[in-house]
């Protein structure tokens, strides 16, 4: 990696292998803008959150694996569904194990996408996602905002994002993303 460059961390919020979030997290990997490295986590082993077991000096596996991308990257980008209105138990499980470490989420530039079958595109959960951001000190960006509604349309059968509209924005997200993780660097250096 060059010196300039972004690191982002990101993660679907879906366990689902069929995942329409998957799939834009796929896309998102193959639309990279140059300059920016897109490290998937996978999150499928992440228990659900349990004090007990946030011992700070012997945390499971997946969890310091986890605290440990999300910390060391620039950046993190959150592919999440919406259920019932709002952000679904498998993302706010991630950020809640992220979050009782204070090094991890606090200060980090963040940015949210989202796949629908409805007609709002993860329009609730991108703004209940924004009060847990807040909540964590995490530094949302806010456009262009990425909402993909109807996404059974938006897919083919293999599961590649064929809607050019959405092609065109995911990196451009990225991009904002990865620009504003650079001013913060070049403002706070580390």
């Amino acid at each position: 990696m060059a010196a300039g460059d972004v690191t982002i961390a990101a993660f679907a919020g879906s366990l689902r292998k069929g995942s329409y979030n998957r799939m834009l997290l796929r896309a998102a990997v193959e639309l990279t803008p140059p300059g920016v490295l897109l490290q998937v986590m996978e999150i499928d082993d992440v228990p659900l959150y349990n004090a007990d077991l946030d011992v700070d000096d012997a945390p499971p596996a997946p969890i310091k694996r986890l605290r440990d991308v999300i910390r060391s990257a620039d950046a993190l980008l959150i592919v999440s569904p919406e259920n019932n209105y709002s952000v679904p138990a498998v993302t706010k499980n991630v950020i809640d194990w992220a979050s009782t470490d204070e090094t991890v989420l606090d200060g980090k530039p963040a940015a949210v996408m989202g796949a629908s079958p409805g007609q709002y595109g993860t329009t609730r959960m991108q703004l209940h996602l924004r009060q847990l951001a807040a909540a964590t000190n995490m530094l949302m960006i806010n456009k262009p905002a990425i909402l993909v509604a109807r996404c059974r349309d938006k897919f083919d059968a293999d599961g590649r994002l064929i809607d050019q509209r959405v092609r065109e924005s995911i990196p451009q997200h990225l991009t904002a993303l990865a620009d504003f993780a650079r001013r913060l660097r070049k403002t706070y250096p580390m």
